[in-house]
């Protein structure tokens, strides 16, 4: 038993860096995220913040990140469906970068809530 869950351990790992790696590659936005995410964090841990604060600016930095990611994958599967333009499609793509926006908007206010004190 635990060596079947070491193995889908270990498989889930290696699916999560092919996902990791093919969006790194072929999603510019993830990886203006990415530079936005590490100068957030290079912040975080900079300046002098509480525990709190630092962990909620950590976490909301890399949330924007998995949504960007989660944007990818209902880009992708929107694609696989349909290349047509159709309304349906467009507003789950709408919707994915819509959720991107918000996880974005969510790390601004906590940065401007935490930085005006």
């Amino acid at each position: 038993m635990i060596r079947s869950e070491l193995k889908r351990f270990w498989n889930t790992c290696v699916w999560s860096w092919a996902g990791w790696c093919t969006a790194w590659k072929t999603e510019k936005s993830l990886r203006q995220w990415m530079i936005v995410c590490l100068l957030s964090c290079g912040l975080a841990l900079w300046l002098d913040l509480s525990r709190g604060e630092r962990a909620l600016m950590l976490a909301l930095s890399v949330l924007v990140v998995a949504s960007e990611l989660i944007n990818t994958a209902i880009e992708r599967a929107v694609d696989l469906v349909t290349k047509d333009i159709h309304p349906l499609a467009e507003q789950a793509k709408d919707a994915g970068s819509a959720f991107v926006a918000l996880t974005a908007l969510a790390g601004g206010f906590a940065w401007l809530a935490i930085l005006m004190g």
